[in-house]
């Protein structure tokens, strides 16, 4: 998964979007003691990495939606040759921890469920986006008006549905509910969204274009068959 060479005196950093940031995290750690580079890891919603790299923010390698990285190859700001596929995300639904789990197994009842919510939560990143769509799709975003309410970030929908516990709802990636639940945030899991209307959020990994070496190698080891055994653990398949 990392290379075998030592680059004590290398010192990379990766911007990667959040949804993805247990795997990534983890992959990075490992290959910091195989290669002996210093990796600096930074998470942001794929919306702001793109905004981050647009705006000349140096980066060694970097972690995001297909369309964003299109965007950043067509610029000329990455390895076209070193980009690779990292997984993806599903969507759920997302409820306070002490809240009993609703029926979700098809598309009324989740549109039941919405309704039924004192807030529907999302933000404003890629899952967000296709979050009200769907709303909208449904039919569902005049009837729920201003219970929707919408976030900065993954992390963020997770805490508003913990601090409203009474029948708050998030739509959210699975993986980035995983990784607040780990942190203690009193949520849970209440079903995946319906195969009928899920969502997966596809992520890629790339050098960008003047990285060392060593960045090509890291992002080889975040695209490895080894890695997306670690990415599944943590809800990216």
């Amino acid at each position: 998964m990392a290379s075998n060479e030592k680059s004590p005196d290398v010192q990379l950093k990766v911007i990667s979007a959040g949804a993805v940031k247990r795997g990534v995290a983890r992959i990075a750690e490992a290959f910091e003691r195989a290669a002996g580079a210093r990796v600096t890891v930074e998470f942001a919603t794929g919306p702001e990495v793109r905004k981050r790299i647009e705006a000349g923010e140096a980066a060694d390698v970097i972690v995001a939606p297909p369309a964003i990285m299109d965007e950043f190859a067509k610029a000329g700001k990455i390895d076209a040759e070193s980009r690779g596929f990292v997984g993806r995300s599903r969507m759920g639904v997302v409820i306070h921890a002490s809240a009993s789990k609703p029926n979700l197994s098809n598309t009324d009842a989740f549109k039941k469920v919405m309704l039924e919510a004192s807030a529907v939560v999302h933000n404003r990143a890629s899952s967000g986006l296709y979050a009200a769509k769907l709303l909208e799709r449904l039919s569902l975003t005049k009837p729920l008006g201003r219970k929707v309410v919408v976030v900065d970030s993954g992390s963020a929908v997770m805490q508003y549905v913990a601090d409203h516990p009474t029948a708050a709802v998030g739509l959210a990636q699975v993986s980035e509910l995983m990784v607040m639940v780990d942190k203690g945030c009193a949520v849970k899991l209440a079903a995946p969204l319906p195969d009928a209307i899920q969502n997966f959020t596809s992520y890629d990994v790339a050098a960008t274009a003047n990285a060392p070496e060593a960045a090509r190698a890291l992002a080889r080891s975040l695209a490895s068959d080894e890695a997306k055994k670690i990415f599944a653990a943590t809800g990216i398949s």
